[in-house]
């Protein structure tokens, strides 16, 4: 498979948790990472996906959010701690 995605990363299916119409894919890409994605019930009957096979996740650029964790360990509801951090 060729792609021109940059963003690709390769493992092995870890676990599939199925839902009605969607399912959680989780890929082990070594060295205690995993990845996972929610894809649809068809998306993995037509990859034929299964614990332990090969599975490349592909990221677009533009669906990623990085995000760090507050240093004051204060949440609230909006995601904004209340010691003025960014």
């Amino acid at each position: 498979m060729k792609l021109s995605a940059r963003n690709q990363l390769k493992g092995k299916v870890l676990k599939i948790e199925e839902g009605l119409i969607t399912s959680k894919v989780m890929i082990d890409l070594g060295n205690d990472n995993i990845i996972s994605a929610i894809i649809s019930k068809d998306a993995i009957a037509d990859l034929e996906l299964e614990v332990g096979k090969d599975a490349v996740a592909v990221i677009k650029s533009t669906e990623v959010i990085i995000g760090i964790p507050c240093e004051c360990k204060k949440e609230e509801s909006d995601n904004k701690c209340g010691c003025g951090c960014k």
